[in-house]
This record gives C-alpha cells, structure tokens and sequence, in this order.
C-alpha cells in the first residue's frame, strides 16, 4: 500500500521536524486532522473533542518551545516581531502550528497516492515519465490540475448583483468558487479535460491565488517531485495491484484521497 508506506508518512516526518513536533504523534495528527477535514464522517461532537485535543497538545507544544527554543519554525515564530515590535498572541500560534500541521500533511499524503494512480492508470504516462523523467516538473504540475477533488473554495459574499457566465447571482447571496471546474476551463487550457504530462504553462488554481496562495505551496511541489522522482529511478516496473475500477476514494474528505493505493513492481 504506497499511501500507508509513503504518502502517509513522509509527509508527517518533514511537517513535524520543520515544526518540532514529535513524529511519533503521528497517528493523533492524522486523527486530528482528519475531523478537520472531513464532512461526513464524525459527528459534532466527535469534531470538538478531537479540536479541544488538538488545541490543548498545541498549546503545551508552544509553551514548550517558549521555554526551550529550538531551530524549528513555531520557535522563530515565538521570538520573531512585527515592525510594531509586537510578538504573535499565544491564540494565534496555537491556530498557525494547528494550521501547518494539517495542511502540511494532510493535502500532500493524499496528492501522493492520487498522483502515482493518475500515472498508472494510464501505463503510457509512467513510460513518458521513465523515457524522460526531466518531464517530472510539469507532470506534477499537470497532476495538480487534473484532480479533479473537489475541495473548499473561499466563500464569498455579494453586496450587490454580480454576473457570473452568464447567471446573475443576487445581492445577497454567498458562494463558494469551485477550483476544479477553473482548473477545466478551456477558455484557459488546451485540452483541459486531457492529462498533457508537457503542458507548460500550466496556471492552474490548484494552490490558490493572491493572497490566499497556499504558503505550503513549495513544499508540496518539492514532495511531490522528490517522491516521483524516486519512484521513476528505484521502482520502474511499478504499477497497480488492483483492477483502476477498485481504487476506493475516502468519504467525505475536503482534500479528497484514495484509501489505498495497492501497488506492485
């Protein structure tokens, strides 16, 4: 299973040590995160233990680091000032370490194993890849686009009418904007609904845009080219276990994500 053996787990050991947080909490952050993150699964009152745990291991982490700093971000996050001089509010580094956490692992343990599946579904990408692995880069660029998960757009708020492709939506009304169907658009991609593994440019809002672009973007895309990149030259003969029509989604979570990922080589 090359999720529970690698996208699982790598992810969390580089999110933790970048945070100073013990890897061997791993399966409470996966806990923890994963009421975060999912819509169908726990009930309200399973989601606000799990985020009281969660804050309160969070809260004694950061008292932790302000005691006893080490070369981690949330410690250069306890001593660092803004050009006020003043420093972030205990609340606030609770929500951010809780933040990087989840979305430093969460997003990309699932983008791992549904990228190895998108690219051996189609045995022709993986050859492309073995043939010319300096494609990596705009693979995993093109893998980003083509997911189609759903996701959590932004919601946003119209004080006035506004017109969106021709429908008219009221004064008043609250949306949610879906990324994937911008990652589709033809208007803006040659062939949107087709996996071009050269597709460059490829500006797609898989990561956002503005000021709402993922902070964890770099990250995720240096991940994902190291896993791929490691995969192409150690296991060339990999490929699925299992019939692509057996490949279990997870229910209900906002990142979307494959239960397993049975492979082979």
């Amino acid at each position: 299973d090359l999720k529970a053996a690698v996208g699982f787990p790598l992810p969390v050991w580089v999110i933790c040590d970048m945070l100073g947080v013990p890897d061997s909490d791993r399966d409470l952050f996966s806990h923890w995160s994963d009421t975060m993150l999912n819509l169908t699964r726990y009930t309200r009152a399973e989601t606000r233990a799990a985020q009281a745990e969660f804050t309160a291991y969070m809260t004694g982490h950061i008292a932790a680091k302000r005691a006893e700093p080490g070369e981690d971000i949330l410690s250069a996050l306890i001593t660092a000032s803004d050009s006020a001089g003043q420093r972030m509010p205990d609340a606030t580094l609770v929500a951010t370490g809780q933040g990087l956490l989840v979305a430093g692992h969460e997003t990309t343990s699932n983008m791992i194993g549904k990228m190895v599946a998108m690219l051996l579904v189609d045995r022709r990408r993986w050859e492309r890849l073995l043939a010319d692995r300096s494609l990596i880069r705009s693979a995993v660029e093109e893998v980003l686009r083509y997911d189609a998960n759903l996701g959590l757009g932004m919601p946003r708020y119209t004080s006035e009418a506004v017109e969106v492709a021709d429908t008219v939506l009221p004064g008043g009304t609250t949306f949610i904007c879906d990324m994937s169907a911008a990652n589709r658009d033809e208007n803006a991609f040659t062939g949107a609904d087709d996996m071009d593994l050269t597709r460059s440019p490829n500006p797609h809002l898989t990561f956002g845009a503005g000021p709402h672009s993922c902070l964890g973007q770099p990250l995720a895309r240096t991940e994902l080219q190291i896993v791929l990149d490691v995969l192409l030259r150690k296991l060339p003969s990999l490929d699925l276990a299992v019939p692509a029509g057996d490949l279990r989604r997870v229910e209900g979570l906002v990142v979307g994500g494959l239960t397993e990922l049975p492979v082979r080589w």
